[in-house]
């Protein structure tokens, strides 16, 4: 899992990405408004923590702006305001959840992992299709047009993501902060390698070739 976290004081956001980091989450920090809005914009999460008090670009300004480009990821709040119509203008603002400073870690670690299952709930479906080509999450099981692909487990974890933003193109650091653990070594010319095994299996047996690359940009399966 891949999580934004946009906070300015250092010690905070050191300690929440290293608590975050021995659970097995990614965490990309930024300290600025600013640079924080380009990152929740222009990159793909599957959460965000937001402090609210930030310096060039307030936190509540950042949600509104999040939730105005249609993206719907859940976004975590934190702030040293913790009266209710504050907790309220949060919520208003687009936010999913509010937690006031200071908190334990325990905590934070809780509300994070009751919104990824609120946005697996959400997002979710137990079989991907695209095409003749079908997974069943729930049974770990891949086919086409009828015909069983055996898959070892990171080509699995590859192929869903990739069926999972279907049309979409996705760049190699993409696939590997979402596909590969967040300090594992992996190195681009990796990706080209299991895209090239998800190739053989799943595209070279059929006529029609689902797994495409976008030259300079990545891949996509469509």
């Amino acid at each position: 899992m891949k999580i934004l976290l946009i906070e300015d004081e250092p010690k905070i956001a050191a300690a929440i990405r290293r608590g975050l980091h021995g659970d097995g989450y990614n965490v990309e920090i930024f300290a600025n408004g600013e640079s924080g809005l380009a990152a929740a914009i222009g990159d793909d999460y599957d959460l965000m923590i937001i402090d609210r008090m930030l310096p060039g670009v307030e936190g509540l300004a950042i949600v509104k702006k999040i939730r105005e480009n249609n993206i719907q990821t859940p976004i975590l709040i934190l702030t040293a305001k913790g009266q209710v119509r504050d907790r309220v203008e949060g919520l208003n603002a687009g936010a999913d959840d509010y937690l006031v400073k200071p908190f334990s870690f325990e905590e934070l670690l809780a509300r994070i992992r009751a919104l990824l299952r609120r946005g697996d709930v959400a997002k979710t479906s137990n079989v991907l299709k695209v095409a003749d080509l079908e997974m069943d999450i729930g049974r770990r099981s891949v086919t086409r047009n009828g015909r069983e692909i055996v898959l070892t487990a990171t080509e699995f974890s590859l192929l869903e993501y990739l069926m999972r933003n279907t049309g979409q193109v996705l760049s190699k650091d993409n696939l590997i902060s979402h596909v590969w653990d967040f300090d594992a070594d992996i190195l681009p010319n990796t990706v080209e390698a299991y895209i090239g095994y998800l190739r053989s299996k799943i595209d070279r047996p059929f006529r029609k070739k689902l797994l495409k690359t976008v030259r300079g940009f990545g891949y996509k399966i469509e």
